[in-house]
């Protein structure tokens, strides 16, 4: 797939491994539209880096139809879509405390990691599929799943049980949108230096890097990025869930 001048779509592109996907994708020509919730860092990232900047709710049916559709409007219609946007709300099945897990956190991991990518790949789908391109590589979808779909920790239900989702629906997707030449694939990154974890305390790092076999070390959201490109420039990776973590199998906390 050749990314000078496709029109791109990445949901959560306005920080962590959706901004670096966004910014690298950018750097090879590719006509970058970011969607995200967060309206300040979303306009002053594409502001940097020369893409368009659209408010989205992923989890809103009508929020990403529209940003679709306005997407279509400025770049044409996208040929790439990179799903970043997610959230970590972790509770435990039982708090400390006694108390149950919090419902309407459940819900909300779920709707944003999962339904949110969901209805993100169905609406960029729908506007493909009607599109006239004759090429053998005609779209290309690529989801953000987790290691902690595979290794699910303490206190992670939530986020554990979207991204398996997300792991889950890969290959059903891929074979769903076979037939329009559309292909779809998902990346568990393991442990990266996202806004989330920049966020904890330099010990906490250094404990999370230590569990990493090689490099030892966090994984950086650029390296995330260049599987992207990598991904999309092969033609016979489709329908499956590559783990970029080196090789770290993560404990139960």
């Amino acid at each position: 797939m050749d990314l000078k001048g496709l029109p791109a779509i990445v949901t959560g592109g306005a920080s962590g491994l959706g901004l670096a996907t966004a910014r690298m994708l950018r750097q090879r020509g590719a006509k970058v539209a970011i969607f995200d919730l967060k309206e300040e860092e979303g306009v002053a990232c594409a502001g940097e880096i020369g893409a368009s900047f659209h408010q989205v709710d992923v989890s809103d049916d009508l929020s990403v139809a529209r940003a679709v559709d306005a997407a279509a409007a400025q770049n044409g219609i996208a040929r790439l879509l990179v799903n970043c946007a997610g959230v970590a709300l972790p509770g435990r099945t039982v708090g400390r405390d006694g108390q149950a897990h919090d419902l309407d956190r459940f819900r909300r991991t779920i709707d944003v990691n999962l339904v949110g990518t969901f209805n993100a790949i169905a609406k960029f789908a729908a506007r493909l599929v009607a599109a006239d391109i004759a090429e053998e590589d005609k779209g290309l979808i690529i989801n953000t799943a987790s290691v902690a779909a595979f290794d699910g920790q303490i206190g992670t239900a939530a986020y554990t049980a979207s991204k398996a989702g997300v792991a889950g629906m890969t290959l059903s997707l891929a074979r769903d949108l076979a037939e329009h030449r559309i292909r779809v694939m998902s990346i568990a990154p393991g442990v990266f230096l996202t806004p989330m974890v920049e966020s904890f305390s330099p010990q906490v790092q250094n404990s999370l890097a230590a569990q990493v076999p090689h490099p030892r070390r966090l994984g950086q959201p650029s390296e995330y990025a260049q599987l992207v490109l990598a991904i999309a420039s092969n033609p016979m990776l489709n329908g499956e869930t590559v783990r970029l973590d080196g090789a770290v199998r993560l404990g139960p906390r």
